[in-house]
């Protein structure tokens, strides 16, 4: 049966909600979670201790946790953190960046390559399984067709998959910029954002000029505004041979989410969308809704 994964908290939400979110998330069927910022070094309702403790309690539940690096590492201090996270010594790591597949060589030990480490070929993954990767996230536009040819060029040369985890259900991270959005959209400075995005729990939403939604701003992420949702996918999805579909945390309802997930991957009837967009699945436009199966 395909594993769920709680994918990394890409909001910045307060230190008592984000520990009340994943005390809760520890009684939710959910296989794997992922803990960590991954998007600005600056958010630090939690710090790199609070999360590895974090990490500790929900093993205890029987999860399989996974630490998350940021997927854009610009300075020293945020190595060093990076190294902290990898001390740890108990938990995968989710290596967003290079650094952290390097680090994670260096030591040998086993990473998920995150969907930002932007891998297209058999080639690369070939490399990075040497390198120590075991579970691979394609990137948010690697649809149905590329991850087909992919999974055969590897088979092809006598080589092992690794696991393959699918992003299944939430706001796609689409990029990442050096520049803080969410202070540009509120005309302040970076260095005196006053984290100003800890005000908009699933990101502050972008509207065209003529005011239909577009994008959600994230810090110094852009995300797109449709959920995706790869539920009513599922068979093809078990055909691919994916093994674990990724939810990545909302604000609100994530309970039921899960739940509908939970009772999908037990059923092989397909079920109904509770998302909005599937495009890039199908080799089509990320926001374009593609026709569903049935």
């Amino acid at each position: 049966m395909m594993k769920l994964s709680l994918g990394p908290l890409q909001y910045f939400w307060p230190r008592e909600r984000t520990l009340a979110f994943y005390r809760e998330a520890a009684s939710w069927p959910i296989d794997i979670i992922y803990l960590g910022e991954t998007v600005c070094s600056k958010r630090r309702e939690l710090g790199t201790r609070d999360w590895i403790a974090l990490a500790g309690e929900l093993r205890a539940s029987g999860k399989q946790v996974v630490l998350s690096s940021l997927a854009l590492i610009e300075a020293e201090s945020e190595l060093g953190a990076l190294r902290r996270l990898i001390g740890e010594g108990r938990s995968w790591i989710e290596a967003n960046d290079l650094s952290a597949v390097q680090l994670c060589r260096e030591r040998e030990l086993p990473f998920v390559a995150g969907p930002s480490l932007n891998i297209y070929n058999h080639h690369a993954l070939a490399l990075l399984i040497e390198d120590g990767l075991r579970r691979w996230v394609p990137g948010v536009e690697q649809g149905e067709t590329l991850l087909r040819e992919l999974c055969a060029a590897v088979l092809a040369e006598g080589r092992s998959m690794p696991e393959l985890e699918v992003i299944a259900f939430g706001r796609l991270p689409l990029a990442y910029s050096a520049r803080c959005f969410t202070a540009r959209a509120l005309d302040v400075a970076k260095d005196q954002c006053e984290f100003r995005c800890i005000e908009y729990p699933d990101g502050l939403a972008l509207a065209t000029r003529e005011g239909q939604p577009f994008l959600r701003v994230n810090g110094i992420q852009i995300q797109g505004e449709e959920i995706t949702d790869l539920g009513p996918e599922l068979l093809t999805l078990r055909e691919l041979g994916v093994d674990i579909l990724r939810l990545y945390p909302q604000a609100d309802g994530m309970a039921g989410i899960v739940e509908h997930f939970d009772q999908a991957r037990r059923s092989m009837e397909i079920p109904s969308s509770i998302g909005e967009r599937n495009g890039y699945w199908h080799g089509e436009a990320g926001m374009k809704r593609a026709a569903m199966p049935g």
